[in-house]
């Protein structure tokens, strides 16, 4: 995959944004990250929007944040799944020779609505929502499964995200926030047996926009230098049905893993430095942290994760940001590489 970003920027971290409408936090991420690759928005020929109607209160968001977005005038596609997403649809757009200077954006306000009515909204409608289905309770039964498979304390659970909580307030983008002891998080409320308050990385607010341009661009503006190279892209979609099959299926995500490195030319995860794991809690994180048990060189989450700033939808986006700061040795006093 000949695709490059040249450019990236996230908003400053904050548990709400009080101070500024939407659109302001989005002009001001997207001119930011445009500003750090060196280009115009006129030289664009792109830009792929990550939004969430339902969080952002809004019937279509992106008829009010596709002008301050950048895509005023410009190419634009929207997906709806997550930040992440946005980055593969706009690096595919770049990969496929018709494309060569795109904007990708994704923001989040969770604060002016509550997630959980969210969650029970778009569950099943027959079955789930009249159980009231929600996402402490689908991490609830996630968690419970790991429980059972593993038989992990709540001491080692509770150590993860003190450990995560550490690690965030190392990075000069995280929200700072006191980091809590083991105990005080084994203590915290229960909200879906076995998941506490404390496993859960809090909810912020945020934005996060990339600059992607194709190697036929880059080449031609040689004066402009990339952070970092896609060097490839894997995804999946795993059953909707929350069963036993389903909070079993860890394999799931090793096969798109393995799938993602194969395609990258690269043999196994011990050539992986570091690797950005995008979890709610810390449950779903101890899961994924055994896919790397035997990858010893590989570093885990250095900016912290979600535990470093959370904003819910694009959280996916803003951990990919995090990476391109790392190998572009940008990422301050939690650069590792």
């Amino acid at each position: 995959m000949d695709v490059y970003v040249i450019g990236v920027a996230t908003h400053p971290a904050e548990d709400a944004v009080r101070n500024m409408r939407l659109e302001e936090m989005v002009y001001k991420t997207a001119r930011a990250a445009l500003d750090q690759a060196g280009v115009l928005r006129s030289q664009i020929d792109h830009v792929t929007l990550a939004a969430c109607d339902e969080i952002d209160a809004r019937g279509i968001t992106s008829m009010l944040l596709a002008a301050p977005a950048g895509a005023y005038l410009k190419d634009e596609m929207r997906v709806t799944d997550s930040g992440l997403t946005g980055l593969h649809l706009g690096a595919m757009r770049v990969a496929s020779g018709d494309l060569g200077l795109g904007l990708v954006v994704s923001w989040n306000q969770s604060a002016v609505v509550p997630l959980e009515d969210i969650a029970r909204i778009r569950a099943e409608p027959f079955f789930l929502r009249p159980i009231a289905m929600n996402f402490a309770i689908a991490e609830g039964l996630y968690a419970n499964q790991v429980l059972n498979n593993n038989n992990w304390s709540e001491t080692q659970v509770a150590a993860q995200v003190h450990a995560l909580m550490a690690v965030a307030q190392r990075n000069p983008r995280a929200v700072k926030r006191p980091v809590k002891s083991i105990d005080e998080i084994s203590t915290t409320e229960m909200l879906a047996y076995p998941l506490r308050v404390g496993h859960r990385a809090p909810i912020t607010d945020g934005a996060v926009a990339m600059v992607l341009a194709s190697g036929d661009w880059v080449r031609k503006h040689p004066d402009i230098k990339p952070l970092a190279k896609i060097a490839a892209t894997a995804w999946a979609v795993n059953r909707y049905q929350l069963d036993a099959q389903r909070l079993n299926d860890i394999d799931f995500f090793t096969q798109t893993m393995q799938l993602a490195i194969t395609r990258a030319g690269l043999k196994s995860l011990d050539d992986l430095d570091f690797v950005e794991l995008d979890s709610q809690n810390a449950w779903v994180d101890l899961m994924l942290s055994e896919v790397f048990k035997n990858a010893s060189n590989v570093a885990l989450s250095p900016s912290g994760g979600a535990w470093a700033q959370n904003p819910y939808f694009c959280t996916g986006l803003m951990n990919a940001a995090e990476a391109v700061l790392q190998v572009s040795d940008l990422a301050g006093a939690n650069q590792i590489v």
